[in-house]
């Protein structure tokens, strides 16, 4: 599990390739009808994995603002 201080992004085209590769053709599949599911998938995996990327950089800064808030609260109580 990772540290919530531990920002995770996925390599967009990696992810994309690897879903490509788990998708093989059907045996009585036309060479064209492959070809567009395989387009499909990788641009929504694309899609997909940039999201991610999007959502797990708002939730890091996010947890970075909750902290600086954490100690800027513990230094005021300290002070008065």
């Amino acid at each position: 599990m990772a540290d919530k201080n531990d920002k995770i992004t996925l390599d967009v085209k990696a992810f994309a390739e690897a879903v490509l590769g788990g998708n093989p053709k059907k045996d009585e599949e036309e060479d064209k009808i492959y070809i567009k599911r395989q387009l499909t998938l990788y641009l929504e995996a694309v899609l997909l994995a940039q999201d991610f990327n999007n959502l797990e950089e708002t939730r890091f800064d996010v947890a970075k603002t909750e902290e600086r808030n954490r100690i800027l609260n513990k230094i005021i109580e300290r002070r008065y």
